[in-house]
Parts: C-alpha cells; sequence; structure tokens
C-alpha cells in the first residue's frame, strides 16, 4: 500500500486492490500452519458450494410433480415423489454436517495459524536490534503486527467463503440467464450503492484505528498498571489509583464516541440501501409471478427462480460486502507484513571471525561515539581505552552519564554511531554475533524477574543448560542464591513470581542474587555486572564480592556501580560524565589527582559519617 496513504490513514480503491496482494503470502503462511487442515476445507467447501442450486431445482421438482398428482396429468408414480423428498432430505442434513465442519476446521485452522505467526513475531523481534525496541514508531508497528496474530485469522474463512459463494452464484445464475438476463443487472444496480456504503464506512473504521494505535497501547499500560500486583503497592501508597482511572475513562470515552459516530451512521445508510435492494427484489418478484400466471412459468419454476433470485441477493450482498471485509484484511495485513520488513541494523559479517579462546590483547574503544534514534544528543562520546585481559573494570559517573550504554556497545546490543570497538586488533563487527555473545556474561541493573520456577530463572543466563542441575546448582552457590532455594518450599522447581498459582514473590535483594547466578551459568571470558548490588545489605554485598573476585581471576570483568566500597576493588575506574571518559586510574591514583572521582568519593563518604 503506498507509504502516503497509511501515513495519512486514508484508503482508495486503488490501495484496496493493491492490498490484496497480500492474499498469497497469508495463504502462504496458513498453509505453513496446517496444510492437511486447509486441503480439507477447500475440498469441504466446494462440496457447499453446490448444496444450494441442487435443493432449489430438486424442490421445483417435487412442486410439479405434486401439481401434476393433484391434476391427475402425472405420468409417473406418487413414490417419486417421496424419492425426490428424500434426496432433498439427505442433502440438508449433508449441507448441515458440511457446515459444522468447515466452521470447525476454520476455528482449528484460526488457532494454528495464530500460533505460528506468533512464534514468527517472537523470532523476527528477537533478531531485532535493543534501539529499535526503544523507539516509539516501532512499537506502534508491533502492536499492529501483535493484532493480526488472532485478528486476520477471519481472514482466511472470509476469502474461502467468497470462493464458495461465487461457485454457488454462478449455480444459480445459470438458471435466471435461462429466464431472463435482465433480472441480474436489476440485482446488482440495487445491490450496488449498499457495497459502496459498507466500503465507505469500513474505511473510515481502519483509518481510525490506525489513528488509535498510540492511544490504545496507553490504555493497555493504564489497564495494566491499574490492576497489577507489580504496581499494586505503590497505585495504593500514593493513592493513584484515581488519576489512573481517569486518565482511562478520558482515553476509552474518546473512543467511544469516535465509534458511535461511525457506527450510527452505518446503520441509518445500511437502513437506506437495504430497502433500495428490497425493492429490487420484490420488483423481481412480482415480474415471476406475472409470469407464472401468464402460463409462461410452472409452479415449481416459479419457486426455483424467486429462491434463486433471492439467494443471488443475499450472496451478492454477502460477496460485496464481504470484499470489504476482504479488502480491509489484507490492508491490515499490510501491516503484519510491514513488521517484517524491519531489519536489523546489527548483523553477522558474510564471514564472521571465531571469537578469539583465549583474548590476547582485549577489547579496544577507538574514538568511540553513540546516539540513540531520533535523537542528537550523544550518549558516549570520545570513548578511547582498553579493557586488557585479566583487568577489572569499573564504571563511575552520574545517572545519565553513559554507563549502560557503554557496557550495551561492548556486547554489541548497539553499534557505534562513530568510531569502533576492536577485538584482539580486529573489528568487533567481524566477530560472529553469537560467539561473541556467549562469551559475555552480563546482568543488567533492570534484569528480568521471569515467573518461572527457580532453577529456570537461573538458567535463563545460559538457556542451552537448563537440564544441567549441577551448573545450575553451582552457579547458584557462587552467587550465595543457594541459600535461598534451601528456604523455598518448592527448593529448585518453586515457581517464582504471584502470577500463578503457589507462586512465592522474593524481595529485591533476594532476586538480584538469582539474577547474578545466571551470569555465572556461562564460562564467560568477560563478565560485565551493571550495579549488582543495589538491593542487597551490606553483608551480601561483602560475600558477593568477595566471590566475584575469585570466579573472575583470569578473566576480564567490567562493573558499574554507585558504592565506592565496591568499585574500589578494580584494577582501574573509568569516570564518565555527559557520555565522556572524564578520568582513568586506580582508586588511589583517582584520589590522588582530586579531581571528579575524588569529588564523588568524598561526598559519599560524608553521608556514612
Amino acid at each position: 500500500m503506498a507509504q502516503r496513504n497509511q501515513n495519512n490513514s486514508t484508503v482508495t480503491l486503488k490501495d484496496r486492490l493493491r492490498a490484496l496482494r497480500n492474499l498469497p503470502a497469508f495463504f502462504k503462511l496458513v498453509w505453513q500452519a496446517g496444510p492437511g487442515m486447509m486441503l480439507t476445507n477447500i475440498l469441504l467447501r466446494f462440496a457447499k458450494a453446490s448444496i444450494p442450486f441442487l435443493l432449489l431445482y430438486i424442490g421445483k421438482l417435487i412442486i410439479d410433480r405434486v401439481v401434476q398428482l393433484s391434476t391427475g396429468n402425472a405420468l409417473f408414480a406418487a413414490t417419486e415423489v417421496w424419492k425426490l423428498v428424500g434426496v432433498e432430505f439427505a442433502l440438508a442434513i449433508l449441507s448441515d454436517g458440511l457446515t459444522r465442519a468447515i466452521t470447525l476446521i476454520d476455528s482449528l485452522l484460526g488457532d494454528l495459524f495464530a500460533n505460528h505467526t506468533s512464534v514468527r513475531i517472537m523470532q523476527h523481534a528477537a533478531q531485532l536490534d535493543l534501539d529499535q525496541f526503544e523507539d516509539a514508531v516501532f512499537y506502534d508497528k508491533l502492536e499492529r503486527a501483535r493484532q493480526q496474530t488472532v485478528g486476520r485469522t477471519i481472514l482466511l474463512s472470509q476469502v474461502m467463503s467468497q470462493v464458495q459463494d461465487l461457485i454457488t452464484i454462478a449455480f444459480l445464475a445459470a438458471g435466471l440467464i435461462v429466464f431472463n438476463p435482465w433480472l441480474i443487472l436489476l440485482l446488482i444496480v440495487t445491490i450496488l450503492p449498499a457495497f459502496l456504503g459498507e466500503s465507505y464506512f469500513n474505511d473510515q473504521t481502519y483509518a481510525l484505528s490506525r489513528r488509535q494505535t498510540p492511544q490504545r497501547r496507553e490504555l493497555d499500560y493504564l489497564r495494566y498498571i491499574g490492576a497489577s500486583d507489580e504496581t499494586a503497592k505503590e497505585i495504593k501508597m500514593f493513592s493513584l489509583a484515581g488519576f489512573i482511572t481517569d486518565r482511562f475513562k478520558v482515553l476509552s470515552d474518546k473512543f467511544y464516541v469516535d465509534n458511535k459516530r461511525i457506527s450510527i451512521n452505518r446503520s441509518l445508510w445500511g437502513t437506506f440501501f437495504a430497502l433500495l435492494g428490497s425493492i429490487g427484489y420484490y420488483g423481481a418478484y412480482i415480474f415471476i409471478i406475472r409470469q407464472t400466471v401468464a402460463g409462461a412459468l410452472s409452479i415449481g419454476e416459479l419457486t426455483f427462480l424467486a429462491g434463486s433470485f433471492r439467494q443471488l441477493r443475499t450472496l451478492l450482498e454477502s460477496i460485496l460486502s464481504r470484499f470489504t471485509a476482504v479488502s480491509q484484511g489484507a490492508i491490515y495485513l499490510t501491516d503484519f507484513f510491514d513488521f517484517f520488513e524491519i531489519k536489523p541494523k546489527i548483523h553477522n559479517a558474510d564471514k564472521p571471525r571465531p571469537f578469539p579462546d583465549p583474548i590476547i590483547t582485549g577489547f579496544t574503544f577507538d574514538n568511540v561515539g553513540f546516539k540513540y534514534l531520533h535523537t542528537e544528543r550523544w550518549a558516549n562520546r570520545n570513548l578511547n581505552f582498553t579493557l586488557h585481559p585479566n583487568e577489572k573494570l569499573a564504571l563511575v559517573g552520574e545517572n545519565g552519564a553513559g554507563k549502560s550504554t557503554l557496557v550495551k556497545l561492548l556486547a554489541r546490543l548497539y553499534d557505534p554511531t562513530e568510531g569502533r570497538i576492536l577485538l584482539d586488533g580486529y573489528d568487533l563487527r567481524e566477530y560472529d554475533l553469537n560467539d561473541l555473545r556467549k562469551h559475555i556474561g552480563i546482568i543488567f541493573q533492570d534484569f528480568l524477574r521471569y515467573q518461572m520456577t527457580f532453577s529456570q530463572n537461573i538458567a535463563a543466563g545460559n538457556i542451552d543448560e537448563q537440564t544441567n542441575e549441577e551448573l545450575i546448582k553451582r552457579s547458584a552457590t557462587q552467587s550465595l542464591a543457594d541459600e535461598l532455594a534451601k528456604k523455598l518450599p518448592g527448593g529448585y522447581e518453586q515457581m517464582l513470581g504471584r502470577r500463578f498459582a503457589e507462586g512465592v514473590e522474593l524481595s529485591g535483594g533476594e532476586w538480584q542474587k538469582v539474577a547474578i547466578a545466571r551470569a555465572y551459568m556461562r564460562d564467560a571470558q568477560l563478565i560485565i555486572l551493571d550495579e549488582p548490588t543495589s538491593a542487597l545489605d551490606a553483608r551480601a554485598e561483602f560475600q558477593v564480592f568477595e566471590r566475584f573476585t575469585e570466579l573472575t581471576r583470569g578473566k576480564m570483568a567490567v562493573l558499574i556501580s554507585h558504592r565506592f566500597s565496591t568499585v574500589r576493588m578494580a584494577d582501574r575506574i573509568i569516570v564518565l560524565d555527559k557520555g565522556e571518559i572524564v578520568e582513568i586510574g586506580s582508586h588511589q591514583e583517582l584520589l590522588k589527582k582530586a579531581g571528579r572521582y575524588a569529588e564523588l568519593f568524598e561526598l559519599q563518604a560524608i553521608g556514612y559519617q
């Protein structure tokens, strides 16, 4: 679909026809989700399409034969009538069975499609860059793509029903054309206005839906924080319930008013167009009756033609209306496929280098700078230093100084906007991306608290080893999380968090020990800890770093912390301010300089006096 029309949320007939190009790719996905079920669906619908014509024709034969029997002009036995009734009954039973089978298969195939596409979205999202997830425009696309996994499953049924009805129309139209082709023209003329009206209001609905995407995400967010175990304490403590519900009411009421306006107009115009269709139908009906009275048609032919005309009207209305829905669904599919057109900027080289084992010279930042999407402010700039093998490096600075961004660059979650990062003399971009990240153990300050078992929470650090109980328990011991496991009712199989039944919530410090255990799940050459002890008490912090010092012997380590009692264990300390390095050296060297580090150290020391 044209980019201009997408951005302006307007849809033209040309856009609709162009959007139908999405259908082959859509059906390819459906086929991948359930090929056998898809083929069965097609065959059943083809069989169902012929039944309306057969029922009407057999009904015509029954009526004509009954009339002949009643007038004594029949040249056949009465048993023939009962045979025809039996055939009609069998067709009615078959039609009902086919309808139920098609509905069942549509439902099952829809579930398979939703599951298949949800997996595809998660797989594609996993390949995208971290900074793309931090972009609001990207999130709108992701949200619209998610909606299509379930919302578009009905499109399959709509398109298949469209084909089924077209086959039925071909059978029924043949009878009307033989009798009088003008009836078909009358039918189309009376139905066309309803089709155009339905198309217009569907366009309005689509345009409104696209405009509302950011606000709908806010609505979902408000719905979540207004009733969540994670937010309940602050909502109660700060009496935020009124503020959140008021904001929710403002947004939801606005959605209601906008939708109400379109719905009312659609209903009023729909009533008018339905009246036109009824006038056309009864005009044809009167014409057929007059032909029957004049002796040109039999009673059976009257019922056949009237029934055919009635069903054709219903089917044509359905097809024209469904065309709007199908093209609308195809337009929505553009949102789905657009998401898969988003490509990561960070990817493997054509012939990636294997990660060096062991690292010889270390990581070198060569005039590295980085800024986020849609901003002119540099998060980091003019970074020049080397992280040597076996070295412990600490990063210090106020909030927003660029510490976390620096370690994300080191793990290649971001690529530098300018400059380059070298590993043993080669650009980091030349190394295999997965290999690089496997050799780095990193725990972020905002680590995830998985609503899973204690064991799975630790195994998240190296999910390939999720069945390695020995490694999981050793990692827990190294992070002091093993003592916590002994206290839990279910031990390592205890469900954590309150989302699921029998789950146990941990304190912030307990969660942090679990998170630190993830870093020990990998035999990494580089370990990065971003504020690893912020939720620990003094004793636990001392124990963690006592273990940390032992476990990082012979390895590189990067530590971010605001606690100078922790930072001083590092071989060198980098002081960042506004994304740039202002000082670098050991704890003692920086104190002697009496610069920024010494100032921050003294300020913290005063707080402990």
